[in-house]
């Protein structure tokens, strides 16, 4: 039965800053009850360069209040898309201050690069900075609902393979978010071997299946140089499957490297050219796959990129670029990459939110989802991360 828990620790892109200190707990903040004088352009770019030389000291100078204003701001602006004026936060939101003290607010968080004005007499929309505080401290990623936890079930207890799951789990992450969906398939170098089977398709033609823990079934066709005896075939099925069952798939050449010592002289060369074939499997460093769904999704965003959509779609593409943005960091706990934290530059107007998925403990993969910097971020950590404890589920029972 699929649990999904009511919390869930901080994405791990970026240590959090430290939460519930108060600009008045700042040695350098006014005394209560003043206000501070507005510093002059040049302190102000001196001060903004020395708090972007220290990440984490910017948030520790906003008190309560502005975080409320700009966790306000990011949820008005992702609901709406209309830039969110300083009126409009007071009617929608118990702020508990005025419309002047919300403007105050919000001159310093676009003072200090949370927020920006788009342009002249429009409101604030919030930076890729201010969505990086949003996350790190102000977001709490929303659990799935009975009845979403349902569908996802439905949803993913028919696939009948490794390849079905995957297809299912991408449109299902597409459908549940409404962005460009990714997942990676198991990766063999992350894996264990559950089975090593050897089947004779003629004389001098054996086919080597390996079957991974996450249910990945891997093929290749051996030419013999001599023919094969099925005894000699047997019994070699028998002892890479003592040896190599249950174990990593890169331990496993040092286990079986001495086996062919023990055949009969005559079948040496039959036993070598299999443990090729086998090894040339286990250390193939080309054998990660990716599925995407989705992409269609963006053409719904299409004013959240600033000139056109066509680098995403671009990097979409490149195999080797979402490979890259799944598999940055070897760790399974969420990721939440936001805008130019990409180094793509074709994805710099983009957020990927990431999470390894896994049978027991271990991240044998990662699953997530690409979209437009605007985003629905709890929503969419929530159903990442659902989606990919499910999956997980379903390769431990597999």
């Amino acid at each position: 039965m699929f649990d999904e828990p009511e919390s869930d620790p901080r994405p791990t892109c970026r240590e959090p800053a430290p939460g519930g200190q108060s600009a008045a707990a700042d040695p350098g903040a006014p005394a209560p009850g003043r206000r501070a004088a507005r510093p002059s352009a040049g302190r102000a770019e001196r001060g903004a360069a020395a708090r972007a030389a220290e990440p984490g000291a910017l948030a520790l100078a906003l008190d309560d209040r502005k975080l409320a204003v700009l966790r306000a701001i990011v949820q008005d602006y992702v609901g709406t898309e209309e830039p969110v004026g300083s009126k409009a936060l007071v009617e929608r939101h118990n702020l508990g201050v005025s419309p002047a003290t919300v403007r105050n607010d919000m001159a310093t968080l676009e003072e200090d690069g949370y927020i920006q004005q788009p342009h002249t007499s429009a409101g604030r929309i919030p930076t890729d900075k201010g969505y990086r505080l949003f996350v790190d401290r102000l977001a709490e990623v929303k659990p799935m609902s009975a009845p979403e936890r349902r569908a996802i079930r439905h949803f993913l207890d028919g696939a009948v393979d490794l390849d079905d799951v995957v297809a299912r789990t991408v449109r299902l992450l597409a459908q549940l978010t409404r962005q460009v969906a990714v997942v990676q398939y198991p990766s063999l170098t992350r894996s264990t071997v559950r089975h090593v089977e050897l089947v004779m398709l003629a004389p001098t033609k054996v086919m080597l299946v390996l079957i991974t823990d996450t249910g990945r079934v891997e093929q290749r066709m051996v030419d013999c140089p001599a023919p094969v005896r099925e005894t000699t075939l047997g019994d070699l099925r028998a002892r890479l499957n003592a040896r190599a069952g249950g174990r990593r798939f890169p331990d496993v050449p040092a286990l079986v490297e001495d086996l062919p010592a023990s055949f009969e002289p005559a079948d040496r060369p039959i036993v070598s050219t299999v443990l090729s074939t086998l090894f040339e499997s286990l250390v193939e460093q080309n054998e990660e796959r990716i599925m995407l769904a989705g992409t269609a999704n963006l053409t719904r965003f299409g004013h959240d990129f600033p000139l056109t959509i066509q680098p995403v779609l671009e990097a979409l593409e490149e195999q080797v670029v979402l490979l890259r943005l799944l598999g940055e960091t070897n760790d399974g706990g969420m990721t939440v990459r936001i805008g130019r934290e990409n180094d793509y530059e074709g994805l710099n107007s983009t957020s990927v939110v990431s999470v390894g998925y896994g049978s027991g403990d271990e991240s044998v993969a990662k699953l997530g989802v690409i979209g437009p910097t605007r985003m629905d971020y709890p929503g969419t950590m929530g159903a990442v991360r659902a989606v990919a404890r499910y999956v997980g589920q379903i390769l431990a029972e597999s």
